[in-house]
């Protein structure tokens, strides 16, 4: 943890609970101590009866000062966690050392210590203080015991030897099995937290994905709806201004731009359709690149009058995504050609070997400034087919100068 441990934000609240459970115990076991009552009560020669008194309330006091300091572990900063330790192995020798002049022994501090310690430090630092636990339980076991040897009959004291030795192999497994119980807990507890930080951090990148995919498809929709329709309505628009014009004067051309405009419109139609039925994953039935750049090819010549100089070369088969990339970019620059360009020759090159693949698309017409337009959705289309096929798309432009769309897609 990188804050300290208090009551509000305790890893494990219910060793809290055992540890004022366990002190709890510790201090009724002071106060209901019969001898501390007795010699409370009379005395011992020479030594003031107040004296006697005060011992079991000091030592309560320190117990309760050493439960007080659980409310407050340090888990930052060496020295501080370091004087913390060791201010409670100052009150649990003092409360022992007061425990030895009649009290009963309550191991349970130490325990509480050991506890403490696996919150507070770590591994080696845990090792080191359920170590020093050991020591300071068998020293105060020996010394209790040694107070008692000339009270206890000779016949009785190997007998008491024996318990002391089983009471320190029992504590000493006891101290181990606590380090080990904490420590499984603080390990599960680390676990959940990475598997809790985990799914947090997949149900971000699930809805930064979910984001992602829309955006695609929204941009993918946009470019479909703009190069497919945008370039059909832009020449019907031609078509249907032309016959206007021509509607008094030339009838027959009028009727003639009429007629090529009602097939723009069929083209639309379709266009709408093949979008739709992509969009419901269905594939219709395509006809092949040649076949869709010759059509491109025909509504330039319909609408502007000029004859493109074409050279086609496919020599190799290319996937679907290629060809449809492909086809939307000529698309778009035959689209701005007749929108905008004003040119009088028209230049396109396909070539598809085993090299790779280069398209060139380039007229006379008067361009445009790559500052201002270049960000326009057009061109930032062509540029987003260009990156879904591998391939890098070069615009080059200026006033007066006429447009060069060139595309390289490595074999």
């Amino acid at each position: 943890m990188t804050r300290a441990i208090q009551f509000h934000n305790h890893p494990f609240r219910f060793l809290l609970y055992l540890e004022w459970g366990l002190l709890a115990v510790a201090i009724m076991g002071i106060l209901t101590t019969p001898p501390l009552r007795e010699m409370a009560r009379r005395g011992p020669p020479n030594v003031p009866v107040n004296t006697f008194t005060q011992w079991p309330l000091f030592t309560v006091g320190c117990i309760l000062l050493f439960g007080l300091l659980g409310l407050y572990l340090p888990t930052q900063g060496f020295w501080q966690r370091l004087g913390h330790i060791a201010l409670q192995v100052v009150l649990i020798l003092v409360a022992s050392g007061l425990m030895l002049r009649g009290a009963r022994l309550f191991p349970f501090i130490y325990l509480v210590l050991v506890i403490r310690s696996c919150l507070m430090v770590g591994l080696m630092g845990r090792v080191a203080v359920t170590g020093l636990a050991f020591l300071l339980f068998m020293t105060t076991l020996g010394l209790k015991f040694r107070g008692l040897g000339g009270r206890i009959p000779r016949p009785i004291r190997h007998l008491i030897g024996s318990l002391q030795m089983n009471l320190i192999v029992f504590f000493g497994l006891s101290l181990v099995f606590t380090l080990l119980l904490v420590n499984a807990l603080l390990n599960e507890r680390t676990i959940q937290n990475r598997l809790q930080k985990a799914n947090e951090d997949l149900q971000r990148s699930a809805a930064q994905v979910k984001q992602l995919a829309t955006a695609q498809e929204r941009s993918r929709i946009a470019r479909e709806i703009h190069d497919s329709l945008g370039h059909s309505l832009t020449a019907l628009n031609i078509q249907l201004e032309g016959a206007i014009k021509l509607s008094r004067r030339n009838p027959k051309k009028s009727q003639a731009l009429l007629l090529e405009a009602k097939r723009l419109g069929s083209v639309a139609l379709q266009d709408v359709r093949q979008s739709v039925a992509t969009l419901r994953d269905k594939s219709p039935a395509k006809d092949s690149l040649h076949i869709r750049l010759n059509a491109l090819i025909d509504t330039l010549r319909t609408s502007t009058g000029i004859a493109p100089n074409i050279n086609l070369q496919l020599l190799t088969p290319l996937p679907e995504a290629t060809n449809l990339a492909l086809y939307r970019i000529a698309q778009e620059g035959i689209t701005n050609i007749v929108k905008h360009a004003n040119a009088t020759a028209v230049d396109l090159s396909l070539i598809a070997d085993e090299s790779g693949t280069r398209l060139l698309l380039r007229d006379n017409g008067r361009g445009f400034d790559m500052s201002q337009t270049s960000t326009g959705f057009g061109l930032q289309g062509m540029r987003e087919r260009a990156q879904s096929i591998g391939g890098t798309l070069t615009v080059n432009s200026r006033s007066g100068e006429g447009c060069e769309i060139r595309l390289v897609v490595p074999g």
